[in-house]
């Protein structure tokens, strides 16, 4: 009993973690604009910590899956929509570096007392970024769906 329990927390913990990260992207998107006032630029980098936080969370509990607590790691490793699961979150997880760096200077600003500047260009640049996310992760559970019924492994 106890191994089903660590293999459901862990299989919970990275499906939270996965729509904690898609909807923070969600978030960010909808907040961005350009000139935001202190709460919303605020609520952009706090958004933005959420993503990592989660990602991570992601990371660590889908590595402890494959390695652990899922079902094998020959399950995963021999087939190619895992990899291509992998390679989407890496390109997304590649992409959000952009944002977060942004979001990391407005931090000084802000702490500062002052606003950010924001462009609408880099709205719009960062718009991109979060978007390319987004439509990422929404691939990310087609692939495993996929994975998890056999598609993909080699013929027995």
């Amino acid at each position: 009993m106890p191994e089903i329990v660590n293999n459901a927390g862990i299989a919970y913990v990275h499906y939270l973690s996965f729509m904690v990260c898609f909807a923070a992207l969600v978030l960010e998107r909808k907040l961005l604009k350009a000139s935001p006032n202190r709460g919303e630029a605020t609520a952009m980098v706090i958004t933005d910590i959420v993503y990592g936080v989660a990602g991570l969370a992601l990371l660590i509990s889908g590595i402890l899956r494959v390695l652990y607590f899922g079902q094998g790691s020959d399950f995963y490793t021999q087939n190619p929509l895992f990899w291509w699961k992998v390679g989407v979150f890496i390109v997304a997880g590649t992409l959000s570096l952009y944002p977060t760096v942004t979001y990391i200077l407005w931090a000084i600003p802000l702490r500062k007392g002052e606003l950010p500047e924001v462009s609408s260009s880099l709205v719009t640049r960062l718009g991109w970024f979060i978007n390319i996310e987004i439509v990422g992760f929404a691939f990310i559970p087609l692939l495993a769906t996929l994975m998890a019924r056999g598609v993909g492994l080699p013929s027995q």
